[in-house]
């Protein structure tokens, strides 16, 4: 989808410029967080089981840069607003009930992805000998 002509569809597109900015901020603050732990976990030895918190920074990270991706946030998907102003966090309701369920169905989408990432990145650090 091109930025110069973003508006809201249901289901594909909740967010603009502002937002996709903050989303990507968000992902590279998920991500600097994980490859600090995890530098942390590899210099100080730190036992396999403690390595499953690795899946925190990486499912934040992976949902800001799905969110920005998509153009789509998945907070905003489940409470039934969008935002296409140049300010972040001033929303607009979305009033059909059916626009809401395809918000709701995208939301859930990147949230699983986001986990997803979160659990295979977890893993590699358990199974990986420091």
């Amino acid at each position: 989808m091109s930025t110069a002509n973003q508006a809201y569809v249901p289901g594909v597109c909740n967010i603009g410029r502002a937002e996709i900015s903050q989303r990507m901020r968000f992902g590279y603050i998920g991500l600097a967080v994980l490859v600090v732990l995890w530098a942390v976990f590899i210099v100080f030895g730190v036992a396999a089981p403690w390595r499953f918190f690795l899946f925190l920074p990486a499912t934040s990270g992976a949902s800001g840069f799905l969110q920005a991706a998509f153009h789509f946030c998945a907070g905003f998907g489940f409470k039934g607003v969008f935002n296409f102003r140049a300010a972040v966090g001033e929303t607009d309701t979305v009033e059909q009930a059916d626009f809401r369920r395809k918000d709701r169905a995208k939301a859930l989408q990147i949230v699983g992805l986001s986990v997803l990432v979160g659990v295979v990145i977890a893993l590699i650090g358990y199974f990986t000998a420091l």
